[in-house]
């Protein structure tokens, strides 16, 4: 109830003005049932008066903003914000008087990073500006999918050509190695005749060297767009992610990089590929060791919700600047002067072929954390069979029918 019908209603007699406390009643509970109707919309809504003092903020906008507490029309609505960026941005905005459509700011909410999308625009009632209405848009998801879309699309595209482009290069390098495994055998056999053979069998070393890099490069693009045979058993992940850390913990420990794993016990089985999976942690670390050079910490942790176990990969590296953010999972993107920009593109691929989501997490100067989730596969439920009063006593009533899996 609003305050200032509570102070109304204190100072009414009911005996003498029943009416106008039956009146205040009735209109306090409409605005309660319109505040109610706030509450519960996913999108944030702020309102403020000419002076910009906020008089209302729903409780999606509470949850984004992390707005605790505000006396109403008492405080401007940038001094009630405790993200600094999006305050610095409606102070500029309110106080110059202008618009603003879907204004995009990455916050966190409840130890998340979220997207969320701000819009100022001017409260119009009989046709004069009485306020102003800010709307709050988490549109997290949404550029989420816009951008596993655009990676399928992408993906797709790579498939219409990779058939073409591997026969027309596979097939002069083998034709090249051959030849030159043909001349250094000649070379091999009358050894010791020409001074220059040994200069010729170096040259022909480093073709050698250059032709298995580009079949090397080759296989990596097909093995991105051609279809992958995931051969799934269940299991526990912890085994594999056990024998990862064995692998890559020399060679971390040369680097001065510290391999911490943090397991969760009692962990569900979920169904992968083992070698499908290994494969994308090793290109993770790989990524993280990059981003750390010479000294820091890579962790690994298994966790685990109602539907999925996750696997994280965190670094104490350079982090992923914002602006290169939805890119990173598309093929040839790299920041990197001699990577091929296929290995995140490998690692969401395989995450789709286990029916799982790669996530990623990163402050420029603290370092990123990309989380692999597996979906635990779900017990398969079954609907009782209703019975009539008439078909109680009747033993052949036709089995239910599965109604499917829970995804």
């Amino acid at each position: 109830m609003r305050p200032f019908i509570k102070r109304a209603l204190q100072k009414l007699d009911q005996n003498d003005n029943s009416k106008s406390h039956n009146f205040i009643m009735s209109a306090s509970r409409e605005i309660d049932r319109l505040e109610t109707v706030l509450d519960s919309l996913v999108r944030g809504i702020l309102v403020c008066d000419t002076a910009n003092k906020l008089i209302l903020a729903n409780k999606a906008a509470r949850r984004f903003l992390s707005i605790v507490s505000y006396e109403q029309a008492r405080e401007t609505v940038w001094s009630v914000i405790r993200e600094d960026l999006i305050a610095e941005f409606l102070a500029a905005t309110l106080l110059s008087q202008d618009k603003a459509e879907e204004k995009e700011f990455n916050v966190v909410v409840n130890d998340k990073m979220r997207l969320l999308s701000v819009s100022i625009m001017p409260l119009i009632q009989n046709r004069r500006v009485t306020g102003t209405l800010i709307i709050i848009d988490d549109i997290t998801e949404r550029r989420a999918r816009e951008a596993k879309l655009r990676r399928m699309e992408n993906l797709a595209s790579l498939t219409t050509l990779a058939a073409g482009v591997a026969h027309e290069i596979k097939n002069p390098l083998g034709s090249l190695s051959i030849h030159v495994q043909l001349i250094q055998k000649i070379l091999n056999a009358n050894r010791g005749k020409e001074a220059y053979f040994s200069q010729i069998d170096k040259y022909l070393n480093v073709l050698n060297e250059e032709i298995d890099r580009l079949n090397s490069i080759v296989v990596d693009f097909l093995f991105a767009v051609r279809p992958m045979n995931a051969e799934l058993r269940q299991g526990n992940i912890n085994e594999l992610i056990r024998d990862v850390s064995e692998l890559v913990g020399p060679e971390l420990k040369a680097a001065n990089i510290e391999l911490i794993v943090n397991q969760r016990d009692n962990l569900s089985p979920v169904c992968f590929d083992p070698a499908l999976i290994k494969m994308a942690l090793l290109n993770l670390i790989k990524n993280a060791q990059a981003a750390i050079g010479d000294g820091g910490r890579i962790i690994i942790t298994t966790e685990e919700t109602e539907r999925e176990v996750l696997i994280g990969v965190a670094d104490t590296g350079s982090g992923i600047p914002e602006e290169i953010y939805p890119k990173i999972f598309d093929p040839y993107f790299t920041t990197k002067a001699d990577g091929t920009g296929l290995g995140l593109t490998l690692v969401f691929k395989i995450m789709k072929e286990h029916q799982g989501e790669i996530n990623v997490f990163s402050r420029v100067g603290e370092g990123s954390v990309f989380t692999m989730a597996l979906p635990i596969p779900q017990i398969e439920k079954r609907l009782l069979a209703f019975k009539s009063p008439e078909e109680s006593d009747s033993e052949s009533a036709e089995p239910a029918m599965p109604v499917g899996r829970d995804k």
